[in-house]
């Protein structure tokens, strides 16, 4: 599937590049058919600027030649005046007759003179004309020749561009080609080894149904045959039945307890250290107790308070006691939930309590808004604090009726039905975030009140400081308070998830009583567990039973088996009462020397004497206690164990062991034996039902293997058509483009073959315009 999406990418992205290519192609064609339209229109104005040149350069060399006619004319002209000139002076007379025709000669001539040489400035005018026409072309000839060339380059770059991209391309596909062909024959080898794997899954899977079939007919059978009475069946014999346990719940709700044992005691610290600095606060403001005497109303307020720790400490208590009733082998319930009924009736005391407080706290405040002292924002932060308070009793009495609808389980079930069990803990988090909301803006009320009283004239420094006090330990409700809300609303999927299931089978505990008698089952069936943890007694190998079972039979061969072993465990007892008697001794020698050397360092003189009074009365009492020591040892009875169990007799050898003990032995054994058994045959049950399971569970994969592989192989048979596809697409498309390509650089060329022959003629045309330039100059 990830394959076939990647080709489908892939194709998707080859498609979107090739229609912006074909427009890009498209856009490239129109710019050469334009830049061959150029070429061609500058091409004949080009002809025509030549044509017009000839001419100019025509009509400049026939001008050319008539000014150097014009030149001779007028030079042969002064000469022919120099020459009047010389003659006039010879004869004025002559030149008197002939002045009248020599002026009329000048005058012809000099009129000959102005006509040309305005010929010869309107023919200057001309070609200054066309030299600054010239240039004005070859500048925009030149600017052209620029954009030409810059497009020329541009186009070259997207084609070197594209071919770049198209071979990158290419590339691409054929690696991807190659890494498909690749994943086709793993998968195919894949599908092979589970076709396989299938294949003895199946074998597996029959031999495995026939084996448990047998298995539970006989099973069956045995049932029908050895259970008379089946518990499940009634909801009153099911509400005995211990449930299963749950460790993981078990120690996670422990811990929760514990968190919320810590958020409980930081609430009970906050509530104490409040209720004693409002009876500091009463003692002071309005009135100082130390200048005046208290109001009746805000003594009896004081006296009140002075005994809030007899109603919050419980609460502690309450919560401690619910911590210490859940434990790792309990089963944590409602129904077995029973010291939430004292923490439930310590939180009703302590509602009690506010109630009592509530009207004298009003007041209070009311005889405060009453006096002189009060200005107008601190009777209204007082008023606010009034609804604060009343919100606050309204709060706690919320919380109470939820908490003891959560006791009802353990005392009254048919007061609450399970269904509403998470309705109950969402209602005590909604109320517990609203004690906490209460509680921001008590506090919020109370710092304003104190920095209003501060600015009171008659404010004391004892007043500033309780007031401190207060606001510090309202922080701290609001802290306790807001902890305790977003524990319970994080953990309410917990409480409402382990709190509220019973045993296998059952939906429900029909009574505490049942709840209470379920748990004393848990305890009993605790005990017989550790009792079978406990390890076994040392018993005979089967192997060696059976071995010794044939020499019982012939009681001449176990007789002598059992005197050879009483001679055996006789001799070693003997052997350990001597060591034991010398060890005895050796003790006794040590003890006498200790009190020697105490006695020599104490007094030497008076030692030597007691040592001497010691030993003489030593020697006896260890020949008494040698004598003792070997009576117990006649009279103690000897214990040997042999193969066969334990036997007792003694050392006067006057008890054999009977027959009887002998069977009581052997029976012990074979029923210890058996017990092994049935525990080794319910531990193959329960291997056999779990191996059924993990073959069934085989069994679903083997087929989503199977739906996955058809859908792999219909995959890769749709990816390896559009491969071909792609591929073919490929091939024409790069056909196209290298047609495009030759045919892009054959217009190339001859568009510089054409640019080049323009880079000529524009020589030309300067070389002779350079050369014009020169001939006017020198003219």
């Amino acid at each position: 599937m990830a394959a076939a999406a990647e080709l489908q990418g892939k194709y998707q992205k080859l498609a979107q590049e090739y229609s912006k290519l074909r427009a890009q192609n498209q856009v490239l064609k129109k710019g050469v058919v334009d830049e061959q339209a150029n070429s061609a229109s500058l091409k004949e104005q080009l002809k025509m600027k030549d044509q017009s040149l000839r001419k100019l350069q025509q009509e400049m060399d026939s001008l050319t030649f008539r000014n150097q006619q014009l030149a001779k004319r007028v030079e042969l002209l002064q000469d022919e005046l120099a020459l009047s000139e010389a003659r006039g002076k010879k004869n004025k007379k002559s030149a008197e007759s002939s002045s009248q025709l020599s002026q009329e000669q000048k005058s012809v001539f000099n009129e000959d003179l102005q006509k040309k040489i305005e010929e010869n400035e309107r023919l200057h005018i001309l070609f200054f004309e066309a030299d600054e026409q010239h240039k004005r072309l070859e500048a925009e000839l030149r600017t052209r020749l620029e954009v030409l060339e810059t497009d020329a380059a541009q186009h070259q770059t997207v084609v070197d561009s594209l071919t770049r991209k198209y071979t990158d391309t290419i590339e691409k596909l054929q690696n991807d080609k190659t890494k498909l062909e690749i994943k086709s024959q793993t998968l195919e080898r894949e599908a092979k080894d589970c076709r396989l794997r299938t294949e003895e899954c199946q074998q597996q899977l029959k031999n495995l149904q026939a084996a448990l079939g047998s298995r539970l007919e006989e099973s069956l059978c045995i049932i029908n045959e050895k259970v008379p009475f089946n518990d499940t069946r009634s909801s009153r014999y099911n509400a005995l039945n211990v449930p299963l346990h749950n460790r993981r719940y078990q120690l996670k709700l422990r811990d929760l307890a514990g968190q919320a044992l810590a958020f409980v005691q930081e609430l009970v610290t906050a509530l104490l250290n409040f209720h004693t600095y409002t009876e500091q606060k009463i003692q002071i403001f309005p009135i100082d107790s130390a200048t005046d005497t208290v109001s009746p109303l805000n003594q009896k307020f004081s006296q009140y308070l002075h005994e809030n720790a007899s109603y919050v400490r419980p609460l502690e208590e309450g919560m401690h006691h619910l911590f210490e009733s859940i434990t790792e082998d309990t089963v944590t319930v409602l129904e077995t939930a029973v010291k939430l009924k004292g923490f439930s009736e310590h939180l009703a005391s302590y509602l009690g309590f506010l109630r009592k407080i509530l009207p004298y706290q009003l007041k209070s405040l009311e005889e405060e808004c009453e006096s002189s002292l009060c200005t107008a924002a601190l009777r209204a932060r007082n008023m606010e604090l009034h609804s604060d308070m009343k919100r606050l009793i309204a709060v706690f009495e919320k919380l109470h009726t939820y908490v003891s609808l959560l006791v009802l389980p353990s005392t009254k079930p048919e007061g609450l039905l399970r269904t509403n069990y998470n309705l109950v803990f969402t209602n005590i988090a909604a109320s517990l975030h609203g004690f906490h909301d209460i509680l921001k803006d008590i506090s919020k009320h109370y710092s304003q009140k104190a920095t209003l009283e501060q600015d009171v004239p008659t404010a004391t420094q004892k007043l500033i400081t309780t007031n401190d006090c207060i606001l510090s330990s309202v922080a701290a409700l609001t802290n306790g308070a807001g902890k305790i809300a977003s524990f319970f609303s994080n953990n309410l999927d917990h409480f409402t998830a382990s709190l509220s299931y019973g045993p296998k089978g059952g939906t429900e505990f029909i009574s505490p009583l049942s709840a209470e008698c379920m748990l004393q089952y848990k305890k009993k069936a605790v005990a017989y567990m550790k009792s079978l943890k406990k390890p076994c007694a040392s018993s005979v190998p089967y192997e060696e039973a059976l071995a010794n079972r044939r020499v019982l039979l012939s009681s001449t061969e176990s007789r002598e088996g059992l005197a050879q072993q009483v001679q055996q465990s006789l001799e070693k007892i003997a052997r350990l009462e001597q060591e034991k008697e010398h060890w005895m001794l050796e003790a006794q020698l040590a003890k006498i020397k200790l009190e020697k050397e105490n006695q020599k360092l104490k007094n030497s003189l008076s030692g030597h004497l007691t040592e001497t009074l010691q030993e003489h009365s030593v020697l006896p009492n260890v020949a008494e206690q040698k004598k003792e020591t070997t009576e117990k040892s006649l009279k103690e009875p000897i214990r040997s164990t042999s193969l066969i169990g334990m036997l007792t007799i003694t050392t006067d050898n006057e008890k054999t062991p009977d027959v009887e003990s002998r069977e009581d032995l052997i029976k012990n054994h074979y029923m210890t034996r058996i017990a092994e058994l049935t525990s080794h045959l319910q531990l193959a049950d329960s291997k056999s039902v779990h191996f059924h399971a993990e073959c069934r569970a085989l069994a679903k994969r083997l087929s989503l293997a199977e739906k996955s592989k058809e859908s792999l192989t219909e995959e890769l048979k749709l990816a390896s058509q559009n491969i071909s596809r792609l591929q073919d697409e490929l091939m024409t498309t790069k056909r196209s483009y290298e047609d495009q390509l030759s045919m892009m650089s054959d217009h190339l060329c001859s568009m510089n073959e054409t640019l080049t022959k323009q880079r000529e003629e524009i020589d030309t045309l300067k070389m002779t315009s350079k050369g014009n330039s020169k001939k006017n100059k020198n003219r």
